[in-house]
């Protein structure tokens, strides 16, 4: 295992990303995120883009995980999706990649598993793969992934979320019982029980975002709880 894996342990991993709506959707808002994350104990960032891995590396020594957003050509969104976001990413001081790892093709013209292969033999950094299905996850620790994460359960033209306000907890225990590499739980965990589950299934750790860093994600969460219950 990478020695940069090790600390990660049980650990929280928070995505601090411009929240798409004002007045959250700034690099200052990004940073005030990371501060709070780092402040309240995570494990590690992780962050979408050259610009906010920049911002956030001078906060911490902890590790910054880099992402980039793209896109497929059916408009479905691609992880990472070239070699110039990872660069981008490296240059601005990303101790990990997060990419995905599924079978679809890129724009680039590499399907996932492809463009994989080609990244773990071009770049010496751990890379975290980013699955959808529990084959997929096989797959890409058998190519040589650093640790697999759930990210992608549900959010494919493929993988349907059977409960959008859950992870995928099966795919998360069956993974973590198949694998020798970490697996990272991630996706729809909203709460702090449902973290706690998944590494008592035997998630190495816990990725979350919007239930940490998107307040009017939060906001509209309760509301829709709170309606019901008024009639």
């Amino acid at each position: 295992m990478h020695e940069l894996l090790t600390g990660l342990r049980h650990g929280l991993i928070v995505t601090c990303q411009p929240d798409g709506e004002p007045p959250f959707n700034t690099t200052a808002s990004v940073i005030a995120f990371a501060q709070s994350a780092l402040a309240g104990g995570a494990a590690a960032i992780r962050t979408e883009g050259a610009q906010n891995v920049s911002a956030i590396r001078p906060l911490t020594d902890l590790p910054v995980i880099g992402f980039a957003d793209g896109q497929f050509t059916n408009g479905w969104p691609c992880l990472t999706p070239d070699f110039k976001a990872i660069d981008a990413l490296l240059a601005a001081g990303a101790d990990m990649i997060s990419l995905d790892v599924t079978p679809r093709r890129r724009p680039n013209g590499m399907d996932g598993i492809e463009f994989f292969d080609e990244v773990r033999d071009r770049y010496d950094v751990p890379l975290i793969a980013d699955i959808a299905t529990f084959e997929e996850g096989i797959r890409a620790a058998e190519m040589g992934a650093d640790a697999v994460a759930t990210t992608l359960a549900g959010f494919t033209e493929y993988s349907q979320a059977t409960d959008k306000n859950a992870p995928d907890l099966t795919l998360i225990e069956e993974l973590a019982r198949a694998l020798s590499v970490p697996v990272i739980a991630q996706g729809r965990i909203w709460t702090p029980a449902q973290a706690a589950e998944a590494i008592r299934l035997g998630a190495y750790s816990v990725v979350v975002g919007s239930a940490v860093t998107r307040p009017a994600v939060i906001t509209r969460r309760f509301i829709d709880a709170v309606a019901p219950a008024a009639h």
